[in-house]
């Protein structure tokens, strides 16, 4: 029999027990070291009320760090969650802070609470929640960012969602070219989540 001998890099993904904020730290952590490692000096952070924001802020200073935060109204009408006073401090600490529509839940999402059907980007939206909301909301924030032009979609980044429990390398697209974005790795996430 012959072939070709095919290489590859064994890489560990960490998978945390339970969800959410608790594992913030070691998300950065790792993501920052996984970051070195490859050279990659953009990161997008997922963050509605900026706390998870503010740590990776810190975190990753002297980087590209992009802020995700939910758009305006997304809860209450004409509230943003982010306070202001955060906001001043993540820019301070150098972050780009980006407000947009969701790119896989915006007029999507109004035709489903209006006639309660789902629209495409919701069908999307749920398939990527198989691998975990975070990693959903990390392919999302990511494109949300090419978008804006915050994060080049010629180069990885590192996204991190899921109250900053996952962490994936990836290389982003536009939210029209969304089927252009490449998961490189996976760097955490919860084994179990909501």
């Amino acid at each position: 029999m012959t072939g070709t001998l095919v290489t590859g890099t064994l890489r560990l993904v960490e998978y945390f027990d339970v969800a959410g904020d608790v594992n913030t730290r070691r998300t950065l952590e790792l993501a920052k070291a996984r970051a070195e490692e490859l050279g990659i000096t953009s990161f997008v952070v997922a963050s509605t009320r900026g706390v998870s924001g503010l740590q990776a802020a810190e975190c990753f200073h002297g980087s590209n760090v992009v802020i995700v935060r939910q758009v305006t109204g997304y809860r209450d009408p004409n509230v943003q969650e982010m306070p202001d006073e955060v906001l001043e401090r993540l820019l301070k600490l150098g972050a780009k802070v980006h407000t947009a529509t969701h790119g896989l839940g915006g007029l999507g999402r109004a035709v489903r609470n209006r006639y309660n059907t789902y629209q495409l980007d919701e069908i999307i939206a749920e398939a990527l929640r198989m691998f975990g909301p975070g990693v959903k909301v990390a392919c999302e924030v990511a494109a949300m960012a090419a978008d804006a032009g915050l994060v080049r979609t010629d180069e990885d980044i590192i996204s991190i969602a899921g109250g900053a429990d996952s962490a994936i390398v990836l290389r982003p697209a536009n939210v029209h070219r969304f089927f252009e974005t490449r998961v490189r790795e996976i760097i955490c996430e919860p084994r179990t989540w909501k």
